[in-house]
């Protein structure tokens, strides 16, 4: 009951795009390739990105790709500071297209949920497997599993598992205040370096995105849908009443789980990863949440975009 390994399936519409998208991509990589030396496109993504990015989209693409990561909330910095200029911008938290950075479109392109990833070969692990789905709190309150997460001032995932948290505590009719009682400083990595806190033996659970645990195997207890924030059916009562203030300022709401990309440079070698990215067959495979509410397009479209993309 604790692990899952299924993955939600595709519904009809993507599966259209994605097919259209594959013709467009093959088209376009095929007048690219003709030429000398294609100018890379460089995206810089949320960290639970980096893997799917490097070892799913980059193998589907006939251009080069510069690929750096980084907690959204660090990549939005970045952009707004003005230390980065990518072709490509995409991120854990759509919200943070309202703020700090403020593209004229985007493409919300597919969803996750937080689960609690463990090591089975260290106590501890084995303390979160036998917890399961309906006691893995225990575990954390005792103190006898040593935990990993990212902070919340740098990454969705951070501010996701503060909400996750506490809405455990209301969920389960026996569970202190978590989001008081769980966290400390000590539990904090980088997004794109903490599973590998695994490899180190630093820590026996982490707070995840699905994606980044099926994506690299690691076992992984699934949390109520009430709670995992990949459900919309909790979205405005239940999601929404949980918020995290980040050092900006920027108070940012409890919500689903939604992926954000946006085109910065608009040329036709980017217009053709851009699909790729927010369409292709790698975001299933690598874990993402999929549905037929994706890719869901807000703002001003430009008519350069692919109309196999668009929203109809």
């Amino acid at each position: 009951m604790g692990k899952q390994r299924g993955r939600v399936r595709t519904h009809s519409r993507r599966q259209l795009l994605r097919t259209a998208g594959i013709g467009l991509t093959g088209v376009l990589g095929g007048c690219l390739s003709s030429a000398q030396s294609p100018t890379p496109v460089s995206i810089l993504s949320a960290g639970s990105l980096q893997h799917a990015l490097e070892n799913g989209l980059k193998p589907t693409v006939d251009v080069p790709l510069r690929v750096e990561s980084h907690g959204s909330a660090t990549v939005a910095r970045l952009i707004d500071e003005g230390q980065r200029d990518p072709d490509i911008v995409a991120v854990a938290d759509t919200a943070l297209f309202d703020a700090p950075i403020s593209p004229p479109w985007y493409s919300a392109f597919a969803s996750n949920a937080v689960v609690l990833a463990y090591n089975p070969d260290t106590s501890g692990g084995q303390r979160m497997e036998e917890a399961g789905t309906e006691r893995w709190y225990v575990p954390l309150v005792e103190d006898t599993v040593s935990l990993g997460r990212t902070d919340p001032d740098q990454d969705p995932l951070g501010y996701r598992t503060l909400f996750v948290l506490e809405l455990a505590s209301r969920y389960y009719d026996d569970a202190p205040d978590l989001r008081a009682v769980v966290p400390t400083r000590e539990q904090r990595y980088p997004e794109t370096g903490l599973l590998s806190q695994f490899e180190t033996g630093s820590i026996d659970a982490a707070f995840a995105y699905r994606n980044m645990a099926v994506e690299r195997g690691y076992d992984y207890v699934s949390l109520p849908n009430r709670i995992d924030l990949s459900d919309r059916r909790y979205a405005d009562e239940w999601y929404s009443t949980t918020a995290y203030e980040l050092p900006s300022g920027q108070r940012v709401e409890g919500g689903p789980i939604e992926y954000g990309a946006a085109i910065r440079t608009d040329t036709e070698s980017v217009r053709s990863v851009f699909e790729q990215l927010t369409t292709g067959a790698y975001l299933d495979e690598t874990g993402f949440v999929l549905g037929d509410r994706f890719p869901r397009f807000e703002g001003d479209v430009p008519g350069t975009v692919p109309t196999a993309t668009q929203e109809e």
